[in-house]
């Protein structure tokens, strides 16, 4: 338990040994917290549990920190079980706390923990009194559940703000400003890239409607990783240039292989690119030895995507096909594309890849390239000169 200031205290966890989330989907290789926090005035109200996992235990915690019975609310941001897995346990000590929640969460909470609890739906401008702060509301759906909120608390003039600005990040210090500030800020672009990116465009207008109600915002209480306490405009204004269709300088070429002739061509597209525009940073990754997450975070920084794989069985390797999936979900916009693989006998991966890039909303900008067995040094300066090409067509 951390105390925040007079009135706010972090009551959350600290997951040092966490690296899989959301299933096996998120690599955490730095783990990560689940953020809770008590407010005492005149009223207490609790905002957010933990995951499931560290139910009892934080309970215990929690119990050690305040009787259970002087929690007059409970406010819930988002019914996801990193959130909400401590809910059974604190409500078997508690059943009859009000739960303000979004309708939304209503529902999910119902269909995930089967329990009628003392729910009191609330939407965006609504509030709660505490006695000398207030609870402002502010629905914030698809950000990244239809039943997010966030929360303002006057008189901290903190937003606790559930799975915005947030990052998987475990650390004792609390605060963003505290920490490797290189770790912190590549955490923070993974987490929006492989979280929030579908939802850019409401991500967008959310924070422009919590701007224009001129909230005097000064902290940003997440639910993962570390808080923010200075130059929050730093951080809201990262996440404005992430939504807006963001790209560097920088083109990924990402890849699986068989028997090494695929890995063989992306070099050479690589040497091309290079040659035709030095400046431009070039990262070559294997979709089957990379953690998906790390490449859909490189893909979501680059300007334009080269994608490669051997014909199998007539199609592409799994591998391949899984990221093709994940990059369909983001919805990307305004990257550029191309596809490339080797082949024995029938070809076909080339096409298929090509097909679904253009699927996933990528422009792309040529019918890629493919080459039968293994790249003689002929095909290696072709290979060269595809990547100049394509280095040229993204300028």
């Amino acid at each position: 338990m951390k105390r925040i200031s007079d009135r706010v205290t972090w009551v959350g966890k600290i997951d040092w040994e966490l690296r899989h989330f959301h299933g096996d989907e998120y690599e955490t290789h730095e783990g990560s917290s689940y953020n809770s926090y008590l407010i005492r005035d005149e009223k207490v109200a609790l905002v957010d549990t933990v995951w499931k996992p560290f139910d009892k235990e934080w309970l215990e915690k929690l119990k050690a920190e305040i009787d259970l019975g002087e929690i007059d609310y409970i406010i819930s941001l988002h019914g996801e079980v990193d959130h909400s897995g401590a809910f059974k346990e604190l409500m078997r000590e508690i059943p009859d706390t009000p739960i303000y929640i979004t309708a939304n969460g209503v529902i999910s909470s119902k269909g995930q923990y089967h329990q009628d609890w003392n729910f009191v739906p609330v939407k965006t401008g609504d509030k709660l009194s505490l006695g000398e702060t207030e609870l402002t509301f502010i629905e914030a759906r698809m950000l990244h559940w239809p039943d997010t909120m966030f929360a303002f608390l006057s008189g901290e003039n903190a937003l606790f703000s559930s799975d915005g600005f947030g990052q998987h990040l475990a650390s004792e210090a609390l605060y963003a400003d505290l920490v490797d500030q290189c770790s912190l800020w590549k955490e923070a672009l993974k987490y929006y890239a492989n979280i929030l990116t579908p939802f850019s465009v409401m991500v967008k207008n959310k924070i422009n409607e919590i701007l224009a109600m001129e909230l005097p915002i000064e902290k940003l209480y997440t639910s993962h990783g570390l808080l923010w306490r200075e130059n929050i405009g730093e951080i809201i204004g990262k996440y404005l240039e992430w939504a807006d269709d963001y790209q560097e300088d920088r083109i990924a070429i990402v890849y699986d292989t068989m028997w090494e002739s695929t890995r063989k061509m992306a070099d050479a597209i690589a040497e091309g690119i290079r040659e035709a525009s030095p400046e431009t940073e070039v990262s070559i990754i294997s979709t089957s030895k990379t953690d998906k997450s790390d490449v859909i975070a490189e893909v979501f920084r680059s300007k334009a995507i080269l994608l490669g794989s051997p014909t199998v069985n007539n199609g592409i390797l799994y591998s391949t096909s899984g990221i093709l999936e994940m990059i369909k979900g983001l919805k990307l916009k305004k990257k550029k594309a191309a596809a490339f693989g080797s082949y024995g006998w029938s070809g076909e991966a080339v096409k298929i890849m090509t097909e679904k890039l253009r699927e996933a909303g990528l422009d792309a900008v040529n019918d890629g390239v493919r080459v039968q067995w293994t790249p003689d040094e002929g095909m290696t300066q072709e290979l060269r000169k595809f990547g100049k090409d394509f280095a040229n067509s993204v300028k």
